[in-house]
């Protein structure tokens, strides 16, 4: 049965808690699973057990890290200090480690035993760990050659004393894995990289930056494995920098990469020794429950990044809330890139200011958000007004063969808007079947023309079931000279095409969208808010005449988070939106007629929309025989 929407089962049900008590913090919301498998891989000291933290910007993953490492147990065996020391030779640099702290006082032995003031014997005593041992019986006698004395410092933790937890925003070939300074001594000549500053903790880097840089990326690897042969392995030949090649720090660098879903999945398909390399790969998901748990940890991060503001009420917290449901796109849940909820609260607090007000309120980010809108607005309302001067060929009332009013959505840099997009469909005796025009102009993804190609099965399914499907369709988005993309226009493309086909004039004042299988059944679809707001504004340019309105697939219900004036026109009968199931009860919405249903002889009723369409079908299967 054909269903109309009712507005009470639309509004969404706002907190019933206050959160005047919520205390401000930073702690990351919905994400424990991630958060889990991060912490796990945060606690593994072991070579390829490094970390890709994927999810979408704003959703708190560096955060989690940095968090995370606060909560870490130190470790002193990680806590080394290093020093490239003389070797005898010109190119082979050797590399100690000593205690936390150590090495500014070894520095200051060694030093001493150039100038004859402690003995080899002295020293050894001070220093018995075997390679320290080792480099102290190939010194040559005190004074002899004064740069063996020297060492180079490279890592010293005197001053810190934890593990190195390093950030580095702009990954380069030098900045990672250092350099050589000309006209010192070799082991004297070396500046490092974060890379081996990280060594016994953690090198923290955006993997769209790493990865993007197929050299830099290729040079990472050989690192991560001449770091796992130092630690198995006494003599390892170094990595060569300029004209030495310096000993490997023998001390585990975990790499942890931050970045997004589609980049790791290139990783995976590109690279076969990925998951070698990077074992645990936790995944921030952009939408969490909204449970009374998460909407309480959304208002915490709230007051900790509004800290500066004015004091939020409930109501404005109530609203931010409703907002977020509305990035999820799902009344059941909410956005997990707070950084937007916290643009938001920022903007609302201008607004509270502006107003001479001594707190945030719900009014406030009400207007924060209406002057979003009204900003962004420019694109959307020069296509109404081109609907209303008549530029824009779009009838929003009466009945029209092969044409339905689809819905799309425009992308403008971060903001967005619905708009009507007129579907038209021919139809000719042939047997090219369906061409999208979108694709022989250079128009269309492919996710579209995999659209397209559906239509076929389903009409073969559907009907052509005892005879060939023979018709030539052109399938069009009439005044579009962008890219379509996506197969959320697939139902409306379908009804269009049914309708040419069986003749059937279509109503233009109820706009459609969703996405059809071959076998009919109904998908959800994407930027339904936006879809069905662009429609109603579309209508409301010539006055909204009460018989208006968006069908759309029943999936797509707890989507809806409308503004409050379609809730109006919904109330007062002026606007309407029909969620249906199955591909027929549009048919009936959209025509007046009943679908039909095949009987026990695999007949459609005569008078039925669908056996208009079979006949329809084998009329130009014939047409098509007879022209061949």
């Amino acid at each position: 049965m054909i269903r109309e929407l009712e507005t009470e089962e639309l509004r969404l049900i706002e907190p019933s808690c206050s959160f005047a008590d919520i205390v401000a913090g930073t702690a990351i919301t919905g994400q424990e699973k991630a958060i889990s498998l991060l912490r796990l891989g945060l606690s593994i000291d072991r070579v390829g057990y490094n970390i890709f933290l994927s999810g979408d910007d704003g959703s708190g993953r560096l955060t989690a890290v940095l968090e995370e490492l606060k909560k870490l147990p130190e470790d002193p065996r990680m806590i080394r200090d290093a020093a490239y020391v003389w070797s005898g030779e010109s190119q082979s640099i050797r590399v100690l480690l000593f205690p936390c702290g150590a090495a500014s006082a070894f520095q200051k032995d060694l030093l001493s035993y150039g100038k004859g003031e402690l003995g080899r014997k002295d020293l050894l005593k001070k220093w018995p760990e075997r390679r320290i041992e080792l480099f102290i019986d190939s010194l040559p006698p005190f004074g002899e050659i004064p740069e063996a004395y020297r060492i180079n410092i490279v890592i010293d933790h005197s001053q810190d004393g934890s593990r190195p937890a390093i950030i580095e925003t702009h990954p380069s070939h030098q900045s990672l894995f250092g350099l050589v300074e000309h006209n010192l001594p070799p082991h004297l000549s070396i500046e490092i990289g974060s890379y081996q500053r990280a060594a016994g903790g953690f090198l923290i880097m955006n993997a769209e930056e790493v990865t993007g840089d197929e050299s830099l990326w290729k040079t990472l690897k050989r690192y991560l494995e001449m770091t796992q042969r130092s630690l198995s392995a006494d003599n390892v030949p170094g990595e060569m920098l300029g004209t030495v090649r310096p000993a490997p720090i023998p001390l585990l660098t975990k790499i942890i990469l931050i970045g997004t879903e589609e980049t790791y999945n290139r990783l995976i398909d590109k690279d076969d020794k990925f998951t070698r390399y990077f074992r645990i790969a936790p995944e921030f998901d952009y939408t969490m429950p909204r449970s009374e748990k998460n909407m309480a940890g959304t208002v915490s991060y709230l007051k900790a990044a509004g800290r500066s503001f004015l004091r939020a009420d409930d109501g404005a917290y109530t609203e931010i809330l409703r907002y977020s449901s509305l990035l999820a796109e799902d009344r059941e849940r909410l956005t997990t890139e707070l950084s937007l909820l916290g643009d938001l609260l920022e903007e609302a607090n201008l607004q509270a200011m502006a107003r001479g007000g001594d707190m945030i309120c719900r009014s406030d980010v009400e207007e924060a958000l209406h002057k979003r809108d009204w900003h962004a607005s420019l694109s959307e309302e020069t296509i109404n007004e081109e609907i209303r001067k008549g530029d824009m060929v779009i009838a929003l009332s009466g009945s029209r063969v092969g044409i339905v009013n689809g819905l799309a959505v425009m992308d403008r840099g971060v903001s967005s808007f619905g708009t009507p997009a007129v579907i038209s469909a021919t139809v000719a005796p042939g047997n090219e079947g369906i061409v999208n025009i979108e694709h022989e102009a250079g128009l269309s993804g492919g996710i579209h023309d995999k659209g397209l190609l559906i239509l076929e099965g389903y009409l073969r399914h559907r009907y052509a079931q005892t005879f060939p499907l023979s018709l030539y369709a052109g399938i069009c988005f009439e005044q579009s000279y962008a890219e379509v993309d996506g197969d959320s226009a697939s139902l409306g493309e379908l009804y269009a095409l049914l309708s040419a086909i069986a003749e059937i004039p279509i109503r233009q004042d109820i706009a459609v969208t969703g996405s059809v299988s071959q076998m009919g059944a109904l998908q959800p679809v994407g930027g339904i808010n936006e879809k069905i707001q662009g429609f109603f504004n579309a209508c409301s340019v010539s006055g909204l005449t009460g018989t208006q309105g968006v069908i759309l697939p029943r999936q797509n219900i707890s989507s809806l988070i409308l503004p409050r004036q379609i809730e109006k026109a919904m109330d007062d009968g002026r606007f309407h939106i029909y969620a249906i199931s199955e591909v027929d009860e549009g048919i009936e919405l959209l025509t007046g007629i009943k679908g039909g249903r095949r009987d026990r002889k695999g007949s459609f009723p005569p008078a039925s929309f669908n056996r208009r369409v079979e006949d329809g079908l084998r009329n130009l299967c014939r047409y098509s025989q007879e022209k061949g």
